[in-house]
């Protein structure tokens, strides 16, 4: 589907890179920053949809909004609900990163139209979690192309399972043919870093990056390049301990070399805006990495000595880092160490753009 005409609705589509401009030094205003927490959610609690709400939490320049649910009522979410999301919008029509849960889609919808009414033409999907993808097919029918990497659209084509030994959240069932990506590209290794699309549109230009194999299979980073911005979807996260979805094709190593190439992309003053806490430059990204480093080594000298996957995690490896991590869950703990665990032993190669990891056993 890469060769999907690409005469999208008046915004010109381009496929050479170009430099940042000068970010507007009266952005990034942020209007609602995330929760820090600590939360407590009782034994059977239901997220209780009805009761959440979306709202433009930043501006990170005069038509370019972010988008994110309330605090303190989705456990899965705690510090804010669902996935953060996009909108730039302006006389080309609107396009949009991501589209948080299917549960809240009117209520993202009533946002964007509190700040604008012109057409949703473009949709990206930054990974396929339902929390960023959830609302697919609801946003399709107002119009909007949805693109993403093809193996994310393989990935929604089938049912999902989760990395880390967790299942399968009851939302994320295989997406109804209205929700699947109609324009897709893929991760080139000889070419990391370089856009597979670039729009220029509403007075930005914005680069799709595919990404390769680290939170997911599918991923992709959201340039915007006038506003120096970039969206980094989760490979990298402040609220809870890294998760690499294994069971869609993700991978602590792979997290590794998406923090690198962040790094090269990323001018020293770009704002990245992650999926799920606060905003950071890249510098912030350098401590995360050395912390995935030291837990896989740790992990590998325990696994080398025979040690079963119940005796690393109760080895309390992540207690050096307790107290500067946020949303410190046991559950995001053992997830994280589990994810450890499996890669020391078993590695795989990437075949089709994707790892297939063992189950711990």
């Amino acid at each position: 589907m890469k060769n999907l005409a690409l005469l999208v609705f008046g915004a010109a589509v381009v496929a050479a890179p170009a430099l940042m401009t000068a970010q507007n030094a009266q952005y990034p205003q942020i209007l609602i920053p995330p929760g820090k927490g600590p939360y407590t959610f009782p034994q059977g609690y239901q997220t209780p949809w009805d009761k959440i709400d979306i709202m433009v939490t930043a501006k990170m320049s005069p038509n370019l909004f972010v988008l994110h649910g309330s605090e303190g009522l989705d456990p899965d979410h705690p510090d804010a609900s669902g996935g953060r999301a996009m909108a730039l919008f302006g006389p080309d029509g609107v396009l949009m990163v991501d589209d948080e849960n299917r549960q809240v889609q009117e209520k993202t919808l009533k946002t964007i139209r509190s700040f604008t009414n012109e057409p949703i033409k473009i949709l990206v999907n930054t990974h396929v979690h339902p929390d960023h993808t959830g609302a697919n097919a609801f946003f399709a029918q107002q119009g909007a192309v949805i693109y993403a990497q093809n193996n994310l659209r393989l990935e929604m084509m089938r049912q999902p399972a989760r990395g880390g030994g967790a299942a399968a959240p009851a939302a994320a069932a295989a997406a109804p043919q209205a929700g699947l990506p109609v324009g897709t590209y893929n991760y080139d290794p000889a070419k990391p870093g370089e856009p597979a699309l670039t729009f220029m549109m509403n007075g930005e230009i914005v680069d799709f990056v595919p990404m390769m194999p680290s939170h997911t299979a599918g991923d992709t980073i959201v340039r915007f390049r006038n506003a120096n911005v970039i969206y980094i979807e989760d490979f990298y996260r402040n609220f809870g301990y890294p998760f690499a979805d294994q069971g869609n094709g993700g991978s602590l190593r792979g997290m590794l070399d998406a923090v690198d190439l962040i790094e090269k992309v990323a001018g020293p003053d770009t704002t990245l805006i992650p999926g799920h806490g606060t905003y950071v430059k890249r510098n912030d990204l350098l401590p995360y990495r050395a912390m995935i480093v030291d837990v896989l080594n740790k992990v590998k000298a325990l696994r080398d000595q025979g040690k079963s996957l119940q005796e690393v995690l109760a080895a309390k490896l992540l207690e050096p880092y307790d107290k500067t991590t946020l949303g410190d869950t046991q559950s995001s703990k053992d997830r994280f160490i589990t994810e450890a665990y499996l890669e020391v032993k078993d590695f795989p190669p990437v075949v089709e753009g994707r790892r297939t990891m063992t189950r711990p056993q």
